[in-house]
């Protein structure tokens, strides 16, 4: 094994628990100390730190010489197609995953709203900022580390299935939506496979960017304030 896919590993495994153990501190925001924070201000959060653990991800892809492709970065099928299957995925999941918070809800486990609360804009430069900035930049890096790192990146590196990486970065990613509460956490467990489980059938990055950004954009839509 060359030493650059270790490098690579130790240091995507790092960034990972280094992000979970920030969703957990933020946590204990989730209350009256996000309501206290202008949607600005935690926009502006999201897209410095998002930004910032993403910056980190692309050097270390950058350092240790990953080839792109192991990322599912590839040109080998139309941009067009899978834009398209990436966005219809998109609103499949975004139902699912309704569907599945509405059972919960209904069972008295209700999803802890408050985060996506104080996200929600209430201005339409906030909204053009929040669809336009903060969602492309927090669907980019969160595809780029628990997909096209944790899945892909270690399954060609390493030789493990990528089926086992996708139920191992899924939890993680579940675990890095701590601020969500415990339904949220087990929604974006959910949730991660699902996409990990897209990625692995298609090979491409692109495909469950532009998923994920659609689970986001529409559940602000649907329930933003």
């Amino acid at each position: 094994m060359e030493p650059r896919w270790t490098l690579f590993a130790g240091a995507v495994a790092l960034l990972t628990v280094g992000l979970v153990a920030l969703a957990r501190a933020s946590a204990a925001l989730a209350g009256d100390d996000v309501r206290a924070m202008t949607t600005g201000e935690l926009l502006a959060n999201v897209v410095v730190t998002q930004g910032g653990f993403g910056v980190l991800v692309v050097a270390a892809v950058w350092l240790t010489r990953i080839p792109l492709d192991a990322l599912g970065v590839t040109t080998a099928t139309s941009t067009v197609a899978v834009a398209g299957a990436g966005l219809t995925i998109g609103v499949v999941l975004y139902a699912a995953n309704e569907g599945f918070a509405r059972v919960l809800d209904a069972a008295g486990l209700g999803y802890d709203e408050a985060m996506r609360d104080a996200l929600s804009p209430d201005s339409l430069g906030g909204w053009a900022a929040l669809l336009a900035v903060a969602l492309p930049l927090v669907a980019g890096f969160e595809e780029l580390l628990f997909r096209g790192a944790l899945v892909g990146a270690l399954s060609v590196g390493f030789g493990v299935s990528p089926w086992l990486l996708a139920a191992v970065s899924s939890v993680a990613f579940g675990l890095a939506h701590s601020a969500q509460g415990g339904v949220g956490v087990l929604l974006a467990t959910l949730l991660g496979f699902a996409l990990a489980a897209v990625f692995v059938l298609t090979d491409s990055l692109l495909a469950v960017i532009l998923a994920h950004y659609v689970v986001n954009a529409l559940e602000f839509a649907v329930h933003g304030r």
